[in-house]
């Protein structure tokens, strides 16, 4: 059976969550936050990735949007595909890392395990995409974005998260 969850409704609006492979908190550094965050305004520009609220959490990223062009697998795909590659970069070049060989070993560990897989494994490869149907869905999946940093503990207002839309 696949895990790889289906975006039906090619057209729909969609909440979707994705988490780094053995939930490694990875965005703890402002570097690493940051090269997600450009990936997501390339993907605006070049992909057709409408975004309206976002927030990337130290092992795992949370967004609402939709594809301009009918394709939301294809972008989700393509940001994962870039910031695995760009975070994995980030990480082997920061020389202020210091989990970098423990990370570093977790993904390649966590690629073994998969076969189509050819060097290391970064992002988990469920997305269970949430089609948001309606303005109460879309206000239920928006509020849970905006809180988890709250429920965490990290801070004690939605807003004063640095690493998310509103």
């Amino acid at each position: 059976m696949s895990r790889k969850y289906k975006f039906y409704n090619k057209e729909g609006l969609y909440f979707v969550s994705f988490a780094t492979v053995y939930w490694i908190d990875v965005f703890v550094r402002p570097l690493y936050n940051d090269v997600l965050v450009d990936s997501l305004k390339y993907s605006i520009t070049n992909l057709g990735l409408q975004l309206f609220c976002w927030c990337i959490m130290p092992s795992h990223v949370h967004l609402i949007f939709k594809a301009k062009d009918n394709n939301p697998d294809k972008i989700l795909g393509r940001i994962k595909e870039h910031t695995s590659k760009a975070l994995v970069k980030a990480i082997k070049e920061n020389s202020q890392e210091s989990r970098k060989e423990w990370m570093l070993w977790l993904f390649e560990r966590a690629g073994l395990k998969i076969s189509n897989v050819t060097r290391s494994q970064f992002w988990q490869h469920n997305n269970k995409p949430i089609e948001l149907w309606s303005t109460e869905v879309i206000e239920q999946k928006a509020d849970y974005l905006h809180d988890n940093p709250v429920v965490a503990g990290f801070v004690n207002e939605a807003w004063h998260w640095k690493y998310s839309l509103l």
